[in-house]
């Protein structure tokens, strides 16, 4: 299994086919994910650990453990784990390519843009 690690926690790409990428996301508590689109895929998130605040679109959604989370190709999202523990999701992403330079983002706690 491959574990990519950022300075917001990291990630483990759990499947990684032609038609599909999932991976299981960690975020660190007080972190956040880079405000973020993709040209090219579709994300599905869903929380299995922890409690997190997603932005959609402008829109910020509160997360716990067992919701479900979509972005169609295209929205601004984020993730941001205001917590005291560490939140975990599962990311299953589709469309026609999962590569990491499919990111464009917009904001970065991390000089990544």
């Amino acid at each position: 299994m491959e574990t990519d690690h950022r300075p917001w926690g990291y990630y483990e790409v759990l499947s990684d086919e032609s038609d599909h990428k999932v991976k299981r996301i960690t975020v660190y508590p007080g972190k956040r994910l880079s405000l973020q689109r993709h040209k090219r895929r579709a994300e599905h998130w869903y929380i299995i650990r922890g409690e997190g605040v997603a932005t959609l679109n402008g829109e910020e959604l509160r997360l716990t453990t067992g919701q479900p989370l979509d972005i169609l190709c295209g929205a601004l999202h984020r993730i941001m784990n205001p917590g005291t523990e560490n939140l975990t999701f599962i990311e299953v992403q589709t469309g026609e390519y999962f590569g990491e330079d499919d990111i464009e983002r917009y904001e970065d706690d991390y000089g990544r843009i």
